[in-house]
């Protein structure tokens, strides 16, 4: 337990902080225990009182949890401060769709740099790594603003992603410091890029500083808004010369990229493996439940193969390659975004109808499907407005048969097109993000974009690692396929022998292509051979 006394205020009597550093190591126990509302009402009762007066210095690790994850009442009594401070700009479909995915660590530091610290004063908290290059999530957070007197000025990161410094725990680490009473300045200059150079060791908690420095790379990197138009809008980071270079890619693609089709939390329902195919056109199906979240009870069944598509999920999508290797039930109107009407299930799915039937209670009992497919009545009673099998982020863009996709969590950005398999088009997982397209040679084209090195650097340099959402085709300046432009063709064969060659574990070939279709996109974005060289340089820098 540490005792050391620290003053606290010119004029204030010592305190002793072991009385703070007790209740903190008690909110990280009840943190890891989950009881989320316990901790809150702690630190929203217990920590002011100890914190009285500003401070010229404030350090600490606020608890990083997310606004969803918050209790109901604390949330309510809490959100008009996430609204005073800017933190909450967002409401309606594009909190549904994730913006409004908060963490508390914001919140916390915004009002931790109000109330205790000094003007001029500096700030130093663990925060997450989200609030400087999540899209929409930490908008508000970027705006590094109190109020219209109050500025924010971001003094120095340490980017720790990679290392994952807390031990059993894969939180997207970063150090920050901010200054109250200055405005941040961009390119932000003062950006340490932490890479582990030991592979299969961690850095152990009880390591020495000079342990970890022996361990690890520090890389100066620079940092400014993704968009030069919103200041609030997500970073991009890495060497200057390649951030220079990389700004002629930046900018909105004329593709739009969405998520791919979620079940809700029940993968164990509708994941299915073919056992059999009966002569009267019933296929035998085995649920998957190895691994599934929701526990359902694993059978066997005949339905018909009508709503029975490829699946194609995480696991089975590497650079120029696609595998599907299970099938997934698709009972979902692309129109109405709702499952199929009941009446026709019925009619004409029968089997499939009866399947779904078995696990009605599973399925109604999905929190996405309470939040999104029920509402109240007058009465105040619960009234479900689609089929209780109904699924999300299905639309027809799911349906189409040619489509580009990538995984949602990777270190980097790994493309592939898929198409027709076993006579339909695949359905891409809630894991892949996806792109439709209209015919074949266009998704070749667009994977060759989107693979070559100048679009994987854009994408790692703004994206936190691991997190490869839709997101990344807003800042990746991708003009539509033009079949007559020759340079758009060339991409699009050189794409289809990079997956071939891939097909054929023929790595030198697949080396070869990447490197001419780099030399193909640097003339569409007009990069110079050196910065083209410098793209690759930082790019391989930050992989390695």
């Amino acid at each position: 337990m540490l005792t050391e006394k620290l003053p606290l205020n010119p004029g204030q009597d010592d305190r002793d902080i072991s009385a703070v550093v007790e209740l903190y190591e008690k909110l990280l126990r009840l943190q890891r225990q989950g009881i989320n509302g316990i901790w809150a009402r702690i630190l929203k009762n217990a920590f002011a009182p100890l914190f009285a007066g500003e401070f010229d210095y404030i350090a600490g690790n606020p608890p990083w949890v997310n606004w969803e994850s918050l209790p109901e009442e604390y949330r309510k009594s809490t959100k008009p401060l996430w609204e005073a401070y800017g933190l909450f700009p967002h409401g309606g479909m594009d909190t549904i769709l994730g913006k409004g995915k908060k963490d508390i660590s914001m919140l916390m530091t915004y009002v931790s740099m109000d109330k205790y610290l000094k003007r001029s004063g500096r700030l130093g908290f663990l925060i997450t790594q989200s609030v400087f290059k999540t899209a929409g999530a930490g908008q508000g957070f970027r705006s590094f603003r109190l109020d219209e007197k109050t500025p924010l000025a971001v003094l120095h990161v340490d980017d720790m992603v990679e290392l994952q410094p807390f031990e059993g725990a894969s939180n997207r680490t970063s150090v920050v410091i901010l200054q109250k009473g200055r405005s941040t300045k961009y390119p932000m200059s003062s950006y340490l890029y932490w890479k582990k150079t030991v592979r299969g060791r961690s850095i152990a908690l009880d390591s020495s500083l000079d342990d970890a420095m022996n361990m690890t790379q520090r890389k100066q990197f620079v940092a400014e808004p993704v968009s030069e138009k919103d200041p609030t809008s997500p970073w991009i980071t890495g060497r200057p010369k390649a951030l220079r270079a990389v700004k002629k890619v930046l900018g909105q693609s004329d593709y739009v990229a969405h998520a791919g089709a979620y079940t809700g939390g029940a993968n164990g329902v509708y994941w299915v493996n073919i056992v059999d195919r009966r002569p009267d056109g019933l296929v035998v199906v085995s649920n998957i439940t190895e691994g599934a979240k929701r526990k359902v009870e694993s059978i066997q069944a005949a339905i018909e193969s009508d709503l029975l598509y490829p699946l194609l999920r995480g696991r089975d999508v590497r650079r120029w390659r696609t595998e599907p290797a299970a099938y997934i039930i698709m009972a979902q109107d692309p129109k109405t975004r709702r499952g199929i009407d009941e009446d026709e299930m019925k009619t004409h799915y029968p089997k499939t109808y009866q399947y779904l039937k078995r696990f009605e209670g599973a399925l109604r009992e999905r929190a996405a499907f309470r939040r999104y497919f029920t509402r109240k009545d007058r009465l105040g009673r619960i009234v479900e407005t689609a089929p209780f099998y109904s699924m999300f982020d299905v639309g027809d863009y799911t349906f189409a048969p040619y489509k580009v996709v990538w995984r949602e969590q990777s270190s980097s950005l790994m493309v592939a097109t898929v198409g027709i398999f076993d006579s339909k088009c695949v359905m891409p997982d809630h894991k892949l993000m996806l792109v439709d397209c209209g015919t074949e040679q266009e998704a070749y084209y667009l994977c060759a974009a989107l693979n070559s090195s100048p679009a994987k650097f854009a994408a790692v340099s703004y994206a936190i690692e691991i997190q490869m959402d839709p997101h990344i085709l807003r800042s990746i300046r991708i003009s539509i396929f033009d079949p007559k432009q020759k340079t758009h063709l060339a991409l699009a064969e050189l794409s289809e022998e990079a997956h071939q060659a891939v097909e054929l574990n023929d790595q030198e070939t697949v080396n070869r292509i990447e490197e001419h279709i780099d030399t193909l996109v640097a003339q569409i974005w007009g990069l110079t051979k050196e910065e083209l060289k410098e793209i690759r340089i930082s790019l391989e820098e930050m992989a390695s």
